[in-house]
């Protein structure tokens, strides 16, 4: 009995009295466990129950449902973008040292309605991985993929619940814009083909999302040496969390499209192997997947990225 008096209250403490009342009691907030049910049903299909039930069955296209969920995504993350620059953050909040405003002023609870709309998408954005797994992309279920939409609910369903508003909204402010960016990239890659050459900034969404985790971390530092009544024991988690995140995005960034040096020894590994091809009259090489076969009289041209590096006359 006294064990359970202590677990219970224990729980009272951590999940009533030390959150914020003007939100405690929203949808999914109350208690940890709606979350964390959601959370770990969406990790038990994705690592184990989906990969096993897609085994033996052809992949889904979901071209229109991908269309309509990534512009539903570009919409909120507008809205949440603009939210955090007209409620806040251009208007009446200091860059060094925000506090949380916990009253229930129209403006207030503007802010905190934000937080708990950034928090339902980034639980609705759980998505992502299940249309993954469903349309076999497994390729695209990474270490970063897991972490990033396991770890974003629980931080913001924490923000919801104790400080919903104040220095901390930044962070989610600048997601959101770099998620306007991606999810628009994401519509216009389930629209077709005819749409990727207007796709040409996919690796710059990588180098946002590393700049938004030093903006963050800086951000954040600023608390340890301002002092407005945001927690400053919140930097224990926002910091290493920040370089945990732009670790990982910087580790995938570069396998992905490799160092600078690397791929200005791939152009130039291509150069030669162009060179190579028109001098034993094969043809045409063109970098970027595109065969050019027009010139059959004799003359073979070797292009690098649109961009004319030889022509010969080949006897």
């Amino acid at each position: 009995m006294t064990s359970n008096n202590s677990l219970s209250r224990t729980y009272h403490r951590l999940f009533v009295e030390l959150a914020d009342p003007r939100t405690n009691d929203w949808f999914l907030i109350t208690s940890p466990i709606p979350g964390l049910t959601i959370i770990g049903l969406y990790l038990y299909f994705t690592l184990k129950w989906g990969p096993r039930y897609m085994a033996d069955k052809k992949p889904f296209q979901l071209q229109k449902t991908l269309v309509v969920y990534n512009f539903i995504q570009v919409l909120v993350s507008i809205w949440l973008f603009y939210e955090g620059l007209d409620a806040g953050w251009l208007r009446t909040y200091s860059w060094k040292c925000q506090p949380v405003d916990f009253s229930r002023s129209p403006e207030a609870m503007r802010i905190a309605r934000g937080v708990y709309i950034y928090f339902l998408a980034k639980m609705s954005e759980l998505l992502d991985t299940v249309f993954f797994v469903i349309r076999k992309k497994e390729r695209q279920i990474t270490f970063l993929h897991m972490y990033h939409h396991t770890v974003m609910p629980m931080i913001s369903w924490g923000a919801t619940k104790y400080y919903p508003g104040g220095h901390g909204t930044l962070i989610g402010v600048i997601n959101s814009f770099v998620h306007i960016i991606m999810y628009t990239y994401y519509m216009l890659a389930a629209m077709g083909p005819q749409y990727q050459k207007m796709m040409f900034w996919k690796r710059h969404i990588t180098t946002l999302q590393m700049l938004q985790f030093c903006i963050a971390f800086l951000h954040s530092s600023q608390l340890l040496f301002y002092d407005c009544g945001y927690p400053r024991w919140s930097v224990v988690f926002t910091l290493p969390n920040s370089i945990f995140f732009y670790y990982l995005f910087y580790d995938f960034y570069y396998k992905a499209y490799g160092k600078p040096e690397d791929r200005k020894a791939a152009k130039e590994s291509a150069k030669i192997e162009n060179h190579k091809m028109n001098g034993n009259g094969v043809g045409n090489g063109i970098s970027n997947g595109v065969t050019d076969t027009s010139n059959l009289n004799g003359k073979a041209n070797g292009i690098q990225n649109g961009h004319a590096i030889a022509e010969k006359k080949v006897n």
